[in-house]
């Protein structure tokens, strides 16, 4: 005979993960404040902005 499976403790650690990830992420974003560095500083240059950029400087050479 298969076990009941005990969704109530599963749904409890999976909030308790949650709350402990949300929890780290306050507290990291608290000492970024503390530190009096501007939030958006940290992934500025990982998103692929520069590489737009290159582009349009492309197409204002080709239109001069």
């Amino acid at each position: 005979m298969a076990r009941k499976t005990n969704f109530g403790f599963e749904k409890r650690q999976k909030d308790l993960k949650k709350k402990e990830k949300r929890d780290a992420k306050a507290e990291k974003k608290r000492v970024k404040a503390e530190s009096g560095e501007p939030e958006g500083a940290e992934g500025e240059a990982a998103d692929g902005d520069d590489a737009d950029d290159d582009d349009a400087d492309d197409a204002e050479s080709e239109t001069a």
